[in-house]
């Protein structure tokens, strides 16, 4: 443990997780210049404040998470409120306005079925989110209990865990996809992100087990352990909290990543299927028009570049602020 009046970048060292800490959340502080100066030095009895603290006061101040931060929260609102900016109904088509262009109330203009681009792409982030954030939430839930257990307790749990890790990564992404998901006759979202997470999970696995096993080597658990802590006391009260930065990064650039997964797999149809509104099955609908009508591709795919660009760049801020050797 470093002195009460060590400088704050000997109180939070960082590990080859990628954010690990010397200290557990709740109990790193960070020194003011008038900290630094002992008790009677100016500043002198100020706040601590947390990591996560320091971190959020970090983003506020990154432009890349206030502009990636202000996409993501509009694209959250138009998934559960897609009416308050497209009136249409995405499934309401005539063929006789099939490729048109834009048009008064139609800026996006129509595809070839006739509906209308515009409310297609309002409704289409609707599916492409809820496929994202499900399936980072599976993703990084089961990866991190199995990842952290297998970190903590070692032995024959953690070799058998890193063996089915290693079948899982052998697997190619899209072409497990084409296989698991051709037999599904279901219309909904749940089979896409049940599959997502059967094979997005060894990733953050790992993560979390690198962390856990770098956390449990610090002097605070082992002097926990010492006091006769449980081991669920120093994995939720110690650990978890140290290990826990380099997930939430991981995770957060992963969601971008599902979004874009989604969309390729229902280019292949065998994602997400008609009637089902999904940025991925108009682009793949689009892509035999893209001659004579681009703007059928044009706004589903610029849709989906850009969301999938803020939860990238969202990550990358995340990432900058939670890792102690950027500081």
């Amino acid at each position: 443990m470093p002195e009460p009046h060590e400088p704050a970048e000997g109180a939070i060292a960082g590990t080859g997780a990628g954010g690990a800490m010397d200290l557990a959340a709740s109990e790193a502080t960070t020194l003011t210049p008038g900290q630094q100066g002992g008790a009677g030095g100016p500043g002198a009895g100020g706040p601590a404040r947390s990591l996560w603290s320091d971190a959020w006061r970090d983003l506020r101040r990154n432009p890349v998470f206030i502009i990636s931060g202000l996409i993501i929260l509009f694209l959250l609102f138009i998934s559960l409120w897609p009416s308050v900016i497209a009136s249409g109904d995405p499934l309401d088509c005539d063929l006789a306005n099939a490729q048109k262009s834009s048009s008064p109330g139609h800026p996006f203009g129509f595809d070839g079925q006739g509906c209308d681009v515009y409310t297609r792409t309002v409704y289409g982030a609707r599916a492409s989110v809820t496929v994202g954030v499900c399936a980072t939430v599976g993703v990084a839930l089961l990866g991190s209990v199995l990842g952290g257990l297998a970190g903590f307790f070692g032995g024959v749990w953690d070799a058998i865990l890193s063996r089915i890790t290693d079948i899982f990564f052998a697997i190619p992404v899209v072409l497990g996809g084409l296989v698991l998901l051709s037999v599904v006759t279901s219309n909904t979202v749940w089979p896409v992100i049940g599959f997502m997470v059967l094979l997005g999970w060894p990733q953050i696995s790992r993560i979390a087990r690198g962390s856990v096993i770098t956390a449990k080597q610090n002097d605070y658990v082992q002097a926990a352990r010492a006091l006769g802590a449980s081991n669920s006391r120093m994995l939720l009260r110690h650990i978890a909290p140290n290990a826990v930065a380099p997930v939430i990064v991981v995770a957060t650039i992963a969601l971008g990543t599902y979004i874009a997964l989604e969309a390729t797999l229902s280019y292949l149809g065998v994602g997400l299927k008609p009637p089902t509104v999904s940025w991925g099955i108009d682009i793949s609908a689009a892509s035999q028009y893209i001659r004579n009508a681009p703007h059928m591709l044009l706004w589903p795919a610029g849709a989906l570049a850009i969301t999938v660009l803020a939860f990238i760049m969202l990550g990358d801020a995340v990432r900058d602020a939670l890792d102690p050797k950027l500081r």
